[in-house]
């Protein structure tokens, strides 16, 4: 498990200080990368397959951009840059066209 940040430190502390803490992490986690998991089946389909199987709702960069003009279309009438859509279910939904 790597950690950086208020996860790591608690909520305490400057940018500078949390900078430092990530740079740590980074160090940490490149020297580790020999020792990672690898996946039987590596693809982007494969995980893509997997979510489907486990039912797990889930969008793709064109939902995403669904989503994005959606937000921005909700705040433009109140003179905003967007208004954030929260809920994930709500978000999903929108990015799936549902």
């Amino acid at each position: 498990v790597y950690a950086t940040g208020w996860i790591k430190r608690g909520p305490v502390g400057l940018i500078g200080h949390t900078k430092s803490d990530a740079m740590e992490t980074i160090s940490h986690l490149v020297k580790d990368q020999a020792n990672w998991w690898s996946p039987a089946e590596p693809s982007e389909d494969a995980i893509v397959r997997l979510l489907d199987e486990r039912g797990v709702q889930y969008t793709d960069l064109a939902g995403w951009h669904r989503l994005d003009a959606h937000e921005i279309a909700l705040g433009e009438p109140q003179g905003r840059a967007r208004i954030k859509v929260v809920p994930r279910e709500e978000m999903v939904r929108i990015a799936r066209g549902e």
